[in-house]
């Protein structure tokens, strides 16, 4: 499998490309034209052969619903769009495909059916074991306690998926706040989704006319009376001391793929695979000729090494929002993601029921993702507000230190034997280093006033 990349002078190595969001046009000196299609010279580069890489075995996808048939449907007309976007206006970053691929109103990847689970394309720690969520909701706690308890608080969570997570959370809330009021805000903007969580932990729930003119479009209560609103955005999340929670949320933000080249940083673009504008026509990544807005903004971290790199603007955007938000209102943010702290260069990746897939291939039908840079996390938290950072932790050893395995042994005492084998198995996929327990990591965020308060009383689940 090949892929090609813009030719440009004395020309350097380039490495392995996955494909990232974006939404950067090239400068129109970056080509010439042929007719009214800008064109480009291009040579091509050896692609990772997806089909050796080693993947666990899934059980066979059961028969789609009518709402899968429906999302499929609309694939090929996802692919005609973008394609006739990129034949008008040229090659387009990956953080535009991915933004469209993802999100598209009409044919977006999350918009229209449910992808979560073993009958999906992936499956979340939330799903895997009821332990995750509980020891979530009981750091939450501690850390609530350990600032005072303040009430009213809000229960914030981005990308809820299912809503296993908030779910399981509340559960642990409504046991422990002791007399203090909360509320439940959903940052979603799956139509599909939401309605899902709302099934998931309220006892009745509506959407909000389209003219409502609030902050919120639906709305629902839980069984135990707590309010729960969705947002589409996180600035529509009404000001207060907020306990948030972004569960495999900043994976799925668009990400630019940048290349070093002779001391400048240039942007990987996707392209059409065909020079004849055929409707059925595939995409390519191809290396702008020069700098593109973002490329030419970029600014490296310091110490940065990396000569190809991923960089997300959605999530230095979305990081500074919660670090604002902490340090005005107060409250903890928990980032719990697989990623890295500032070393991987190419991640981006698509995967399709439970298989690595081509990103370029069916857009729409495959989930799009890629790793999460924790060192930016980091760096934009502190940097954007006075924010006091612990971790990244890996999974494995916040859920040991949270007594994951207390939790575990209560269960198997009550168990059924014939379940008692799924509950371990489930515990061992959270915490095993070869398995979930090391790639995925935990970040967390504090009001920077805090930082002498919690040096006295270590974060519980990071030390």
């Amino acid at each position: 499998m090949y892929v090609t990349v813009l030719c440009y002078p004395n020309s350097c190595s380039v490495s392995k490309w996955a494909a990232p969001f974006g939404g950067i046009a090239i400068h129109s000196s970056c080509a010439f034209r042929i007719g009214s299609r800008r064109w480009y010279s291009y040579k091509s580069v050896r692609r990772p052969n997806l089909g050796a890489t080693s993947v666990p075995k899934v059980e066979p996808p059961k028969e789609q619903p009518e709402e899968s048939s429906k999302a499929e449907s609309g694939h090929g007309s996802l692919a005609k769009q973008l394609r006739a976007k990129i034949l008008a206006t040229g090659p387009i970053p990956v953080a535009e495909y991915m933004r469209e691929v993802l999100t598209n109103p009409q044919a977006g990847y999350y918009m229209n059916r449910d992808v979560f689970g073993r009958e999906g394309d992936f499956i979340t720690s939330p799903e895997i074991s009821q332990i995750f969520g509980e020891l979530v909701g009981i750091w939450l706690v501690s850390e609530w306690r350990k600032m005072g308890s303040p009430s009213p608080f809000q229960l914030v969570e981005l990308g809820p998926g299912r809503g296993t997570l908030a779910r399981d959370v509340l559960k642990v809330l409504t046991k422990f706040k002791q007399d203090a009021e909360f509320s439940m805000h959903m940052v979603e903007v799956s139509p599909f989704l939401s309605k899902a969580q709302a099934q998931r932990f309220c006892y009745s729930h509506q959407t909000l006319p389209e003219d409502a003119q609030q902050p919120h479009y639906q709305e629902g209560t839980t069984a135990s009376g707590t309010k729960a609103f969705w947002h589409r955005r996180l600035e529509d999340v009404p000001q207060g001391f907020s306990l948030v929670l972004a569960h495999e949320f900043f994976d799925a933000l668009p990400v630019h793929k940048l290349q070093l080249v002779d001391g400048k940083w240039q942007e990987v673009l996707i392209d059409v695979a065909s020079s004849d504008g055929a409707e059925d026509a595939g995409f390519r990544y191809v290396l702008s000729r020069s700098q593109t807005p973002v490329s030419s903004l970029y600014r490296p971290m310091p110490g940065e090494t990396r000569s190809c790199l991923e960089h997300s603007l959605e999530t230095e955007r979305q990081v500074g929002l919660l670090a604002e938000r902490i340090e005005r209102d107060g409250g903890i943010a928990l980032i719990m993601d697989y990623g890295h702290f500032g070393e991987k260069t190419d991640t981006f990746r698509a995967f399709k029921q439970h298989k690595l897939h081509d990103p370029l291939l069916e857009p729409g039908s495959a989930d799009l993702t890629a790793d999460v840079d924790f060192k930016l996390v980091r760096h934009i938290a502190e940097t954007r507000g006075n924010i006091h950072c612990c971790g990244p932790v890996e999974q494995g050893l916040f859920l040991q230190r949270m007594q994951g395995e207390a939790r575990l042994e209560q269960l198997l005492a009550h168990a059924l034997p014939e379940n008692q084998e799924i509950i371990r198995s489930g515990y061992e996929m959270l915490t095993d280093p070869a398995q979930m327990g090391s790639r995925f990591k935990f970040l967390a965020m504090f009001p920077g006033v805090l930082a002498p308060h919690l040096d006295k009383y270590p974060i519980a689940g990071f030390s």
